[in-house]
């Protein structure tokens, strides 16, 4: 016997008081039977106040549930642990996204067509238009480029926070981050794991007026500096350690430069210093690739485990589903 399906929406909120009631509202009108989960993370203002009285008021089912440790990542990682349902739809509590949008999202997850789809605001346009900080608009091409460059994927939107994601995703997917670095990192799993991924082009806007932005340029943009080095580090170890073994041997070769011209001048080294250098630039080189080498086959271990335990987790999905 089919069971109902059900949808949860997951908004995270920091001091969003501004908008909270109105995106609780379209979303609600957008998707009636869903249930409406307001992640209210760390809000100094009437955030949950709000967010409680407009579900009481709609007769929305949902709750708020309150996570203490500030970042829209612990706010995710609590609410995929805390939510059980079988569709996942994921927006900002700002009024940014389109709540209209809200089915056409869902609608190919809820087809087995996708495991995540994506919210694009780059290709129509829309994202370039009403952003108004050049900055963040620069960071996510930079990390968007790289991404699709060392997965050969072709991504518009790396970086979008609405989305629509399948239970086998979100329960098989470990939240490390804690910030607003959950998208990237989000597209990064479903790419290393081979999640089927589909992006739709949906109308952003920018905030309405009386609702202020948490990002910082300078923090954030640091940030993506960081992001862009764990890419390397994480997802393509030896990469990121061959990369540097190379750039070690390169500057062991122009140390030795003055070593061997002392040796074939004179048969006889006076840059005593610059040879010790020298050696002791090439071992390391030598070590950053052994460690490379090394990630690099735990990484493949790590990926053939992660899809044995989806298999099983499958198997056993289908088997409750039969009973």
């Amino acid at each position: 016997m089919q069971k109902n399906l059900s949808i949860a929406i997951i908004l995270p909120a920091y001091n969003e008081e501004a908008t909270i009631e109105a995106t609780i509202r379209a979303f609600h009108q957008a998707v009636p039977e869903a249930s409406i989960y307001v992640i209210n993370n760390c809000s100094t203002d009437n955030t949950t106040d709000i967010a409680q009285r407009t579900l009481e008021e709609i007769h929305a089912s949902g709750a708020v549930i309150q996570e203490m440790r500030k970042g829209k990542g612990n706010a995710l990682r609590t609410a995929f642990l805390q939510i059980d349902a079988d569709y996942y739809l994921l927006a900002d509590a700002d009024l940014t996204y389109p709540a209209n949008r809200a089915r056409d999202l869902l609608a190919p997850v809820m087809r087995d067509e996708a495991d995540m789809v994506v919210g694009d605001r780059q290709s129509g346009g829309h994202y370039a238009k009403e952003n108004k900080r050049p900055l963040h608009g620069f960071g996510n091409q930079l990390v968007q480029g790289l991404i699709n460059g060392l997965f050969r994927a072709h991504l518009s939107d790396v970086m979008s926070g609405y989305r629509a994601f399948s239970r086998n995703f979100v329960k098989n997917y470990p939240i490390l981050v804690e910030g607003f670095q959950i998208e990237t990192d989000m597209t990064l799993h479903a790419l290393d794991k081979r999640f089927r991924i589909l992006e739709l082009p949906i109308e952003y806007q920018d905030r309405p007026q009386g609702s202020v932005s948490k990002l910082n340029t300078l923090s954030d943009g640091a940030k993506v500096l960081l992001t862009i080095a764990q890419i390397f580090r994480y997802y393509r170890p030896l990469a990121f350690f061959g990369g540097l073994s190379i750039l070690f041997v390169i500057g062991g070769i122009w140390a030795s430069v003055p070593v061997l011209n002392d040796w074939l001048t004179h048969r006889y080294i006076y840059h005593v210093p610059l040879a010790i250098l020298a050696t002791g630039m090439e071992i390391l080189a030598l070590m950053l690739l052994g460690i490379g080498l090394i990630l690099d086959a735990l990484a493949h271990q790590q990926k053939m485990e992660y899809e044995r335990s989806l298999l099983q987790l499958s198997i056993k999905m289908k088997a409750d589903q039969s009973e």
